[in-house]
């Protein structure tokens, strides 16, 4: 088996403006909520910095996401590189684009990623509906502080 290259883009819109979705990011606190999601969860965000989060698969093993941050500008973009691992076995290796740009008095993010699945580990679609959940799950939050019935990812 080879290793499967593979690339998704995904759009959120969020009812708040640019720099308050940015601190979403940038906050250990408010990230380690919404993107970790109960798993151990610890962020140096500085450029050359590492994110971790530590968890377990549907089947007990333990995964360990690491992302190293390349660029950060603030209320613009953020790139890292990162790595997963299901206990000492390397599944994947991608390079992620977070991108902000104001919408209205809302915050448009396009995250754009580029990974190298390795045979019998991550699938490219699981990583897409996981990284659609947190984003999903970081509009429900917004929604909640805001007030407003919209459901994750409307705008």
């Amino acid at each position: 088996m080879e290793v499967t290259h593979a690339t998704f883009t995904l759009e959120r819109r969020y009812p708040v403006p640019v720099p308050r979705v940015f601190e979403a990011w940038a906050s250990a606190e408010a990230r380690g909520r919404w993107m970790a999601q109960g798993a151990e969860y610890s962020q140096d965000f500085a450029v050359g910095g590492l994110e971790t989060v530590r968890g377990f698969d549907g089947e007990g093993r333990p995964l360990t996401h690491e992302a190293r941050y390349a660029e950060i500008v603030a209320d613009e973009r953020i790139l890292t590189t990162s790595t997963l691992r299901t206990g000492d076995v390397l599944s994947t290796v991608s390079v992620t684009s977070v991108e902000f740009s104001a919408d209205g008095t809302g915050t448009l993010v396009v995250l754009t990623e580029h990974g190298m699945y390795l045979p019998g580990q991550e699938r490219p679609e699981w990583r897409e509906q996981g990284t659609a959940h947190q984003l999903d799950t970081l509009a429900a939050e917004f929604a909640r502080s805001t007030g407003t019935d919209r459901a994750p990812g409307e705008s």
